[in-house]
């Protein structure tokens, strides 16, 4: 029994993932977004099933080692947007750099004001960034990686809720302004809402997303040294 629920659940998260973007894909709707329903739509059905977790995560979990892989195809949008570098070297070097000390320190300062578990504060620090590198930066803070998983994810969600409103209410008509923002702040979500709203900005998301996950990694050490 347990093996067949092994297998079915490898055949429900893949039927919950592709399911829902097909329909995303034909109702721009938020909460049909994947990155919000499908997961939605996974618990609901694993608790309704009565899936037990060792037997959903007895093979679905080899789904997570395809984030390894999923950084080196990082490297693709780079190249074949390496224009876009040439065109706006400083803009996409500080613009990364700003949002990816804000995302930190507005973590940080959040937990100095209100008192949170020390797992939670520490796997919130890296939650800016896309999944693959918040992972690999998460243990240097001293996180849980799935507890980070979630916070990233919710991080996106919000961020491509509030997006577009911001926008409008700071009345900020640059589509590098909108693509950074969204690319620095809410990761993939927010490159994907990027997209949505421009070709120009969906690149500058992109690359904006790599760079600053790239900057959360590298650092990592020193800015766990730093805010202790």
């Amino acid at each position: 029994m347990d093996y067949v629920f092994a297998w079915g659940s490898v055949l429900l998260t893949l039927a919950c993932y592709y399911g829902t973007k097909i329909l995303y894909r034909n109702c721009k709707i938020w909460f049909f977004a994947p990155i919000f329903l499908a997961p939605l739509l996974l618990i609901l059905l694993v608790l309704g099933l009565d899936i037990p977790l060792q037997s959903y995560s007895q093979y679905s979990h080899y789904f997570s080692s395809l984030l390894a892989p999923a950084v080196i195809a990082f490297a693709l949008p780079i190249y074949r947007e390496r224009h876009m570098i040439v065109q706006y070297p400083l803009t996409l070097t500080f613009g990364g750099m700003f949002g990816l000390l804000l995302g930190l320190l507005s973590t940080w300062g959040l937990s100095q004001f209100i008192t949170l578990p020390p797992e939670l504060s520490h796997s919130a620090l890296a939650r800016s960034v896309s999944t693959p590198f918040a992972l690999a930066a998460t243990t240097s803070f001293g996180g849980i990686p799935a507890l980070t998983a979630m916070l990233v994810l919710a991080t996106g969600v919000i961020g491509m809720l509030i997006g577009e409103p911001m926008f409008k209410l700071m009345k900020l008509n640059s589509s590098l302004g909108k693509g950074m923002a969204l690319g620095a702040s809410c990761h993939g979500a927010g490159t994907a809402k990027a997209t949505e709203i421009g070709q120009q900005e969906g690149v500058i998301a992109s690359l904006t997303m790599i760079f600053t996950g790239v900057g959360m990694v590298l650092g990592a050490p020193l800015f766990a040294y730093c805010l202790g």
